[in-house]
């Protein structure tokens, strides 16, 4: 009876040992006690490091980011937003759209500055307008209303101050906008946005390439040839070509072609009752003596884009269209 007993009481001994050693075993593995990242935690790590994040740029000089709902085919390609900046101390509304394939890769983006036509309210950016852009030049697309219009503080200027709200922009896209690649930063004006490239490439060296479309390059000359344009240029600079020339050659490229030292292309309807094609044509013989300017003309009377325009400037911006 006792060497039985003894027997059962060994057995129990040994099996405790080894499932003591074997727990032991278990907790000495660093596998099994360091907790596994949830899923919420590295959703969390990843929007942390999302430089598409626009909540990290909020601040004093941009702020007021909103998200634009842009429906199934324009958000099947980019994300949009509106926001707010300053300029010259005043709130400017702008967008920006960025193509989903650069929020993807989460690596910088080449962009295109935009630059819209009309003045005040006329002609204004809607809020699919920077998204459409983007789907079609596959680039992030970046806009400003101008002071004194879509919700802008200030009064348009029609190339005066306002100008400063175009600069605001390419600085922002340099210093703020971490996603931004500046290596070949684009600006893209129609109309009275072309004149406003014009102007801005003249004075900023950060912008590589130009496309100006049905775009102003002699200022006094329109006043001239068109009524209505009187009113609205006297309304926005305050004056005539004859008393404040200078007003109107600092918005007016053909004045100072030899200081548009950049690639340019020029797109101009022969028929255009807006802006008339000569003045496209005057400013592309001045710029063709260097070499650098691709002239692309219509017969007919568009102002503005035509669709096959889109293919034409990816191509020359090296862009895989959509």
């Amino acid at each position: 009876m006792i060497k039985a007993g003894y027997k059962i009481t060994a057995g129990i001994t040994a099996l405790l040992l080894t499932v003591s050693v074997l727990w032991l075993t278990a907790c000495d593995s660093s596998e099994s006690v360091e907790p596994k990242p949830t899923e919420t935690t590295a959703a969390v790590t990843e929007a942390a490091e999302d430089i598409f994040d626009m909540t990290r740029y909020e601040g004093d000089e941009v702020f007021d980011f909103r998200k634009i709902s842009l429906g199934d085919e324009l958000g099947a390609f980019c994300v949009s937003y509106g926001f707010t900046y300053m300029s010259d101390g005043l709130k400017i509304k702008g967008y920006i759209s960025i193509p989903l394939s650069a929020v993807r890769a989460q690596k910088p983006a080449k962009c295109v500055l935009l630059n819209r036509g009309g003045n005040g309210d006329y002609g204004k950016l809607e809020d699919k307008t920077t998204a459409f852009a983007c789907s079609k030049l596959n680039r992030v697309v970046i806009a400003s209303q101008y002071r004194g219009a879509g919700g802008s503080e200030g009064k348009d200027e029609f190339g005066g101050g306002d100008l400063n709200d175009v600069i605001k922009l390419i600085d922002l896209c340099d210093d703020t906008f971490e996603f931004i690649d500046m290596d070949d930063y684009c600006s893209i004006g129609i109309s009275r946005g072309g004149m406003m490239t014009y102007m801005a490439a003249r004075i900023d060296k950060r912008i590589k390439r130009i496309i100006a479309v049905s775009a102003v390059t002699d200022l006094a000359e329109l006043y001239g040839e068109r009524d209505e344009m009187k009113i609205v240029l006297y309304d926005c600079i305050g004056c005539t070509p004859e008393e404040n020339p200078g007003e109107y050659e600092k918005r007016s490229a053909v004045c100072w072609a030899d200081e548009l030292t950049l690639p340019v292309m020029i797109i101009h309807s022969d028929e255009d009752k807006q802006v008339p094609c000569s003045q496209a044509v005057r400013l592309s013989d001045m710029l063709q003596e260097r070499g650098d300017c691709c002239f692309i003309g219509y017969s007919d009377d568009v102002h503005g884009f035509h669709e096959k325009d889109y293919k034409i400037i990816s191509d020359w911006l090296g862009e895989t269209p959509q």
